[in-house]
C-alpha cells in the first residue's frame, strides 16, 4: 500500500523532493490558483444570474448548467493535479485521437441544427472540436518546444500543418466559429514562438489577398453572415433579425439597466438564441453599461492573470502553451461580444462560461485547469 501511494505521488509530482516550490496556502497544496478561482467563481456566479433571467426563470436549465459547471470543476481540479511534463508526453495521443473523433463526426456525427458537430455516446453527447481547443495548443507547444527559438521556416510549415488540419476537419462540420478559435490558438503559439514580424505581415497580406477567394467555398448561410455585417438593414426581419434585435437590447439598457428579470427584449421573445450566443445582449439590456464594464472587468482579470502565468513560466513548453490558452480565452470572448454588438459578423460562438452549453464548459474549465497546474507545478530555482 505505501508502494502503491509513493508511486502515485511520484507519478502527480515527478520532480525531486525539494525542488518544489513550497506551499503556501491550501488551494496551493491542491495545485490551484486563488486569483484564477475567485474570478472563475465570480464569472460563473453572474452566468447564472444573467441564465436563469435569459431561460425565463426556468429551474430545470439551471440545474443543467449547475451540473455542468460541477463536471467542469472536476476536470479543472484533476487538470491542476497533472504535472505539465506529462502533458508534453501525452499530447501527441491526445492530439491523434481528437483528430480520429474529428474525423469519425462526418461519417457517424449527430446533426443539429443544421451542423454536424456532436457524436452522440448514448447518455450525453459529446463535441470533439471542444477536446482540439485544447490539443491544438498543446501540440504546437510541444512541437516548437523542442526546436530552436526563433523556429525555422520547415518548422514553422509542419506546426502549420498541426493548425490547419483540425480547423478544416471542424470548419467542414461546418462550424466557423470554433475553427476560427483552433487557428488563433495555433498562431499565437507559434507568435509566441518567436515568428519574425517580417513573416507575421508577409502571411498576412497573403491572407488578405485570399479573402475574396474564401466567398466561392462558403456556405450560404455564412454569406448571409457577412452580408448582414455589412448591412443589417437589407433584411430586417430575416437573416439580419438577430443583429438588429441584439442592438436594440443593448442600446436599450443605457447606463444602469432596466434591472434584472426585466429585460424586455428577451421576454417578450423579441431577441433570439438569448441563452446561447447572444446572451451578453441579455446581460447589457438588464445590467446597462455599468454591468457590461463590471463582467469585462472580470473577464480581463482571467485573461491577465492568465498571461502573469506564462510570463512566470519556466520552460519553452509551459510558456508557449499558457500564453496561447489566455489567448484563446481572450479571442472567444471578444469575437462573442464583437458580434453581438455589431462590430464583427456572427459566427456562433458562445459567450464563454456565460452561455448555456455542456462540453464548451467543461473544456474552458479545463484550461483553466492546465493554467494552473502550470503554475503551481514550477520549480525553485537554483541560487
Amino acid at each position: 500500500m505505501r508502494r502503491s501511494l509513493k508511486y502515485i505521488r511520484n507519478f502527480l509530482n515527478p520532480y525531486q523532493s525539494g525542488t518544489q516550490a513550497p506551499y503556501h496556502t491550501w488551494w496551493q497544496k491542491f495545485h490551484l490558483d486563488g486569483p484564477l478561482l475567485a474570478a472563475l467563481s465570480t464569472l460563473l456566479l453572474l452566468g447564472l444570474c444573467i441564465l436563469y433571467s435569459a431561460s425565463g426563470a426556468n429551474w430545470e436549465v439551471i440545474l443543467r448548467q449547475l451540473a455542468r459547471i460541477g463536471l467542469g470543476f472536476g476536470f479543472l481540479f484533476i487538470f491542476a493535479q497533472i504535472p505539465p511534463i506529462k502533458y508534453q508526453q501525452w499530447i501527441p495521443w491526445i492530439f491523434s485521437a481528437g483528430l480520429l473523433l474529428l474525423i469519425a463526426v462526418l461519417f457517424i456525427g449527430h446533426t443539429g441544427k443544421g451542423a454536424q458537430r456532436w457524436l452522440n455516446l448514448g447518455l450525453f453527447r459529446f463535441q470533439p472540436s471542444e477536446l482540439m481547443k485544447l490539443a491544438v495548443p498543446m501540440m504546437v507547444a510541444a512541437y516548437l518546444a523542442e526546436k530552436p527559438f526563433p523556429p525555422r521556416p520547415i518548422f514553422l510549415l509542419f506546426a502549420g500543418l498541426l493548425i490547419i488540419l483540425p480547423a478544416l476537419l471542424i470548419a467542414k462540420q461546418p462550424d466557423l466559429g470554433t475553427a476560427i478559435l483552433i487557428v488563433t490558438a495555433g498562431l499565437s503559439a507559434l507568435f509566441l514562438a518567436g515568428v519574425s514580424w517580417r513573416l507575421i505581415w508577409g502571411l498576412s497580406g497573403l491572407i488578405a489577398v485570399s479573402l475574396p477567394m474564401l466567398w466561392y467555398v462558403m456556405h450560404d448561410y455564412q454569406k448571409q453572415r457577412v452580408l448582414n455585417f455589412l448591412d443589417p438593414e437589407r433584411d430586417p426581419l430575416g437573416s439580419g433579425y438577430h443583429i438588429i434585435q441584439s442592438k436594440i437590447a443593448i442600446g436599450s439598457g443605457g447606463i444602469f439597466g432596466k434591472g434584472w428579470l426585466h429585460g424586455t427584449q428577451t421576454h417578450l421573445q423579441f431577441l433570439p438564441e438569448h441563452s446561447t450566443d447572444f446572451i451578453f445582449a441579455v446581460f447589457t439590456e438588464e445590467f446597462g453599461l455599468i454591468g457590461a464594464l463590471t463582467l469585462l472587468l472580470v473577464l480581463l482579470v482571467l485573461v491577465g492573470r492568465s498571461f502573469y502565468i506564462s510570463s512566470c513560466a519556466q520552460d519553452s513548453f509551459t510558456r508557449l502553451l499558457a500564453g496561447s490558452l489566455a489567448f484563446t480565452f481572450f479571442v472567444s470572448f471578444f469575437v462573442n461580444i464583437g458580434m453581438v454588438t455589431g462590430v464583427l459578423p456572427v459566427v456562433g460562438l458562445p459567450l464563454p462560461l456565460i452561455s448555456y452549453g455542456g462540453t464548451a464548459i467543461v473544456a474552458t474549465m479545463a484550461s483553466f485547469g492546465i493554467l494552473m497546474s502550470i503554475h503551481t507545478h514550477r520549480k525553485l530555482l537554483s541560487t
